[in-house]
């Protein structure tokens, strides 16, 4: 409760405030306030059978129709990691209480079977599903009372998540809140300065980003020209699918645009490479490449996209202006970058280059470390100056692309173990991963990968 008794109301704005009093009370029922987790995940599925062991109560919100959204839009893609990787210890307890089948953890699975085999079952828990909330957008957070300018009282008052749910908006009130909701819906735009232009937008309809199922559509790449931006794995396997298609359409012409400064930096160690499955993806791209079935434009710095005839991409190339032209299609891996503007109205601590959380910067610099070689972190890192509010899994890392969904699992079990007061527990490290090894990439039947 918050009472006020304001005197001399007549004071203009400079005028230093007197005679105002103020009495504040900290609501003592925060605590039996549920804990609201944003995003269903494999982090945030993981975060609810985390809660569970902790005898917390909470409620999960999901954008989508299902759980997993995301995830569903890359389901034909085939994971870097096997399952022992992908599996969270908390939710396995939880799972082995039921009829649940394990899958042969040294096997690498696709979105798909993630989804079907390990995060449904898991949602479908009567732990856990009670307490999920499809179709609902979390549009903003904040304090009970404040904006983020103010700080009276600022600590011991509660969050409000504000969540639009077809034509109205519930306002759910919470204790914590954990920010699970990722990356991957939020893609970074041709244009090589990531600034996004209304050129490139108003060519939706001809460019995909992300990994396409090539399978689902063929005939909207068959024998058409098709320029694949990005220089990382994602590209290489969006070409790869393509260079199949290539095969029984061979008008098809494929085009890979990237910043790198030759394309051997993305062919990778190859035969000499420690991991032989990495090594076997950068054999495939270079072996197409070197028989003119992959055309090569690099380093090439993109400043606009453009509708003439057909597409027309303009950039520079060794310092000089280069437009390439005659392209059907567009397809953009060039990464994502976290979305922060259900979190305006919270105080954050977010690096300025690759907006991840602020702590955590330096041990994720993906041009220091690989996914295998990033330290195990938890709570303590990830910690906010908005207190009980935590950024976690692949938003943590913000552009970063060296996130695994072993360190958020991680990640969230120190979380939970310190929002349930468990300080120790929250300080233990119980994650060890190979430095390079879960990350390679398993090539059987030629499938696409995903880190």
């Amino acid at each position: 409760m918050k009472t006020l008794k304001v005197i001399n109301q007549n004071q203009s704005c400079c005028t230093p405030v007197q005679d105002i009093e103020v009495q504040e009370t900290v609501n003592n029922s925060n605590k039996n306030l549920p804990i609201v987790i944003i995003g269903a995940g494999p982090i945030g599925l993981a975060t609810a059978a985390h809660l569970v062991e902790q005898n917390q109560s909470f409620i999960l919100l999901e954008a989508g129709n299902e759980i997993a959204h995301n995830i569903r839009t890359w389901g034909h893609v085939t994971l870097f990691s096997p399952w022992r990787y992908n599996i969270n210890r908390a939710a396995k307890s939880l799972l082995e209480g039921s009829d649940w089948v394990e899958p042969n953890l040294e096997t690498i699975p696709t979105g798909h079977e993630l989804i079907d085999l390990y995060l449904k079952p898991l949602a479908e828990l009567t732990q856990i599903k009670p307490s999920i909330r499809l179709n609902s957008k979390v549009v903003g957070i904040s304090r009970q009372l404040n904006d983020k300018m103010k700080s009276k009282n600022r600590l011991n008052q509660f969050f409000n998540i504000y969540v639009e749910k077809e034509d109205d908006i519930d306002i759910i009130e919470a204790k914590a809140v954990i920010d699970a909701t990722g990356t991957w819906g939020n893609p970074n735009p041709a244009n090589s300065t990531g600034v996004w232009l209304k050129n490139e937008k108003v060519l939706a309809d001809h460019i995909e980003y992300g990994i396409p199922d090539i399978n689902t559509n063929p005939k909207r790449y068959a024998n058409k020209k098709v320029a694949v931006i990005g220089g990382g794995h994602s590209a290489i396997n969006t070409l790869l699918a393509l260079a199949e298609l290539q095969k029984d359409n061979p008008s098809t012409k494929l085009v890979w645009i990237m910043r790198k400064r030759s394309v051997e930096e993305a062919y990778g160690g190859e035969e000499k490479d420690a991991l032989a499955a990495r090594g076997a993806l950068g054999i495939r791209i270079h072996e197409l490449v070197d028989t003119g079935k992959i055309e090569v434009v690099t380093p090439f710095y993109i400043s606009q996209v453009k509708k003439e005839e057909n597409i027309h991409i303009v950039g520079t190339i060794n310092g000089e202006q280069k437009v390439l032209t005659g392209f059907d299609e567009l397809i953009v891996n060039a990464g994502n970058r976290p979305d922060f503007t259900m979190n305006n109205e919270l105080r954050l601590s977010i690096d300025t280059a690759t907006e991840s959380v602020q702590a955590l910067a330096p041990l994720i610099d993906p041009n220091e470390h690989s996914c295998g070689t990033v330290r195990a972190h938890g709570e303590e890192i990830l910690r906010q100056p908005e207190k009980d509010f935590y950024i976690v899994g692949a938003k943590s890392y913000g552009r970063a692309p060296t996130f695994l969904m072993a360190t958020g699992y991680e990640q969230v079990r120190s979380i939970t173990a310190y929002l349930s007061g468990d300080e120790e527990a929250s300080k233990r490290v119980e994650l060890e991963l190979p430095e390079t090894g879960v990350c390679s990439i398993n090539l059987v039947n030629q499938s696409n990968t995903c880190c």
